[in-house]
């Protein structure tokens, strides 16, 4: 398992002072958030993805890949009941496909919860399925471009639709593409009253990526949870791939939520 944090927390820093810091407090990887870069991915140039790429690459890290994707620009929504938006939103995504790829990220995190919502007068099943016809169709170029698309089960604090791990497995094993997965994230499980720990070992099977904060909104040891119990979990699933802090608590400033929230880890790691 290797650890990596989203960019985001890092507000108005230069992306390459970014990629150094973490690089220095041991991180593996940086998860990105298209909007801290430009309003649209369509003007980010060539050759500023190829730098960003070659500046992770030059501090030793990966780009793990994309979070926060339909923040911007405004008007996406990912099933939205008009054929026109739906529309944009699928070309939107595949363009952040083609970015992902293009800056050297693997995974790409559908949370989102505003542009996702069940529309009143619509059925879940209605959007269920509106929503399984956008990600298939950008598939192909998912393949393409070697980049997994991974769905978030968000808590109804954030959003009615997909809510729960299993919502979200349904929809990874209906799809049943390789490039299609989920993501567990560990405050919003636990704030939809789910076990976390069980879950991890329900959806081993479906899951690609995995986020890290305390259900309070702040870094791994920052709050209550004890995350003694949810590494170990994913040990003993032989999950190997990333585990990504994210923060919604920006108060400790950037610096010091990256360090004390890898320290943590790490030393809970080593237990």
């Amino acid at each position: 398992m290797k650890l990596a944090i989203c960019n985001e927390l890092f507000q108005n820093w230069p992306i390459n002072d970014v990629f150094r810091r973490v690089a220095e407090i041991g991180y593996a990887g940086v998860e990105l958030a298209p909007f801290t870069f430009a309003e649209s991915v369509n003007d980010i140039s060539p050759a500023r993805r190829t730098a960003i790429r070659r500046q992770a690459e030059a501090n030793g890290l990966e780009i793990t890949g994309l979070h926060w994707l339909l923040v911007s620009p405004k008007g996406l929504y990912l099933n939205h009941p008009d054929e026109a938006i739906r529309s944009r939103t699928q070309q939107y995504l595949c363009d952040l496909i083609r970015f992902c790829c293009d800056v050297g990220g693997r995974v790409m995190v559908v949370g989102s919860p505003k542009q996702r919502n069940v529309q009143s007068g619509h059925t879940d099943e209605e959007t269920w399925e509106v929503t399984k016809s956008v990600f298939e169709a950008c598939l192909s170029v998912a393949a393409e471009c070697g980049v997994t698309i991974c769905i978030e089960p968000l808590d109804r604090q954030q959003t009615n639709f997909i809510n729960t791990p299993a919502e979200a497995a349904r929809m990874v094993r209906e799809l049943n593409h390789p490039n299609f997965r989920m993501i567990l994230d560990v405050r919003s499980t636990l704030c939809q009253g789910e076990d976390i720990v069980k879950a991890i070992h329900d959806v081993k099977a479906e899951m690609a990526y995995f986020h890290l904060n305390d259900a309070s909104g702040h870094g791994p040891g920052f709050g209550h949870v004890d995350f003694g119990p949810i590494l170990r979990a994913l040990r003993d699933v032989g999950y190997t791939g990333y585990a990504s802090i994210e923060v919604f608590d920006f108060s400790h400033g950037p610096e010091e939520i990256a360090r004390r929230s890898f320290e943590y880890l790490r030393d809970t790691l080593a237990r």
